[in-house]
């Protein structure tokens, strides 16, 4: 992933890996939007083309880096029941502007246009890694946009060893990073002094909460994950579901096991009621005429 950065940097390319060459624009289309806000950001996503509109969208705010194309495999694995749009958020790949947007607040209200639904379309909102403190507050900004909010691998605030590492290492090196690593660094590094808002957000809700995490998780371990869970009042329990053997990255697992844990976010269909009386309604009918007969034999 780092060679890749770097050597997008050198050429040009905004996709690390082109996703039209591998998937084909029927599968997974790369679309253009203004940012919300009047910000006059042009912002860039990866969608799942549909003819007519999916009973679901899920709509994915991911990390940093902000790269769409690492969730194209769960993007072009989809059923026609559900759509997917994942983004590369304000400051990476192909999305402006250059610099840095570091405010978590001002990023939310950049997304915002990702809420947008059709008519009897719920959305699923999915903030993975830093993209979870943001998700939190653009939930609680929209409320009725967002029927669920799955925070997966979030991170808030406190880094492994591995990101710890990189950080520092980043830090001193700001000025020869490409692009959206620098900007990455500069993020992380200011995410502590706005986690009130994000646990605020997250407390106003009255939506379902689901927390995804790997139980070997060493950007974001998943005991900080864990504390959030259990310091957190919520309107609704939050539901926590540790993933066996899983690093920070699920988007770079098994897809169809990251599907499966995006699908037990979503309710299942609910049976559709019948017009008619059940059985055990009729079980005591009987014919007019037989119950006046009776009647007039009694």
């Amino acid at each position: 992933m780092g060679w890749a950065c770097v050597e997008c940097a050198l050429t040009g390319r905004a996709e690390h890996a082109p996703t039209a060459e591998t998937f084909g624009e029927r599968a997974v289309r790369r679309v253009a939007f203004q940012a919300g806000g009047g910000l006059g950001w042009t912002l860039s996503a990866l969608t799942t083309p549909r003819e007519t509109p999916a009973p679901w969208k899920i709509v994915v705010i991911t990390g940093a880096p902000s790269w769409a194309e690492y969730w194209a495999p769960a993007l072009a694995a989809l059923g026609p029941e559900r759509e997917m749009t994942a983004v590369d958020r304000p400051g990476y790949g192909a999305s402006e502007p250059a610099t840095a947007v570091g405010d978590i607040v001002l990023q939310a209200e950049a997304l915002a246009p990702l809420l947008k639904a059709e008519r009897g379309q719920k959305i699923l909102l999915v903030g993975q890694s830093y993209g979870a403190a943001i998700a939190s507050v653009m939930a609680a900004a929209h409320p009725g946009k967002v029927a669920g909010l799955v925070l997966m691998s979030g991170y808030f605030g406190e880094p492994g060893p591995t990101a710890r590492w990189l950080v520092d290492v980043g830090a001193m090196m700001l000025k020869v990073l490409p692009r959206d690593l620098r900007n990455a660094v500069r993020e992380v590094s200011g995410q502590p002094a706005q986690l009130d808002r994000a646990r605020r957000a997250l407390a106003s809700l009255r939506i379902p909460i689901h927390v995804i995490h790997g139980e070997e998780d060493d950007f974001a371990p998943i005991e900080i994950a864990e504390r959030l869970v259990r310091e957190t009042r919520t309107r609704l329990p939050m539901r926590f579901e540790r993933v066996e053997g899983a690093n920070h990255f699920l988007n770079d697992g098994p897809t169809e096991a990251l599907i499966a844990a995006i699908e037990g976010c979503i309710p299942p269909r609910a049976a559709p009621r019948s017009p008619w009386p059940s059985l055990r309604a009729w079980s005591g009918w009987r014919p007019l005429a037989r119950r006046s007969a009776d009647m007039v034999g009694a």
